[in-house]
């Protein structure tokens, strides 16, 4: 697992793909929580859009943060199926 102390507020997340996934809030225990700007913006077939409140991402998909980026281990468009609402 990635050292979560070395994740910024505001820093965007990014699929294995490179695809924006959302921007970091903070991190609370072990879940990175995300901007309510960003929570739900990727609408999934099916899933349909949350926006409004926050979402949070496992930080057991975060791969590694590179040049102040959290890159997942997933691509973005499977990313956000995990995410979890709050």
């Amino acid at each position: 697992m990635v050292d979560a102390t070395k994740i910024q507020e505001h820093a965007e997340i990014i699929g294995a793909d490179g695809v924006h996934v959302g921007t970091v809030d903070k991190v609370e225990g072990n879940r990175i929580k995300l901007t309510k700007k960003d929570s739900g913006a990727q609408v999934v077939e099916g899933t349909g859009s949350h926006e409004g409140h926050h979402h949070f991402i496992s930080l057991g998909l975060v791969a590694d943060i590179e040049d102040g980026k959290v890159r997942l281990s997933a691509n973005a468009d499977v990313a956000v199926t995990f995410e979890e609402e709050a």
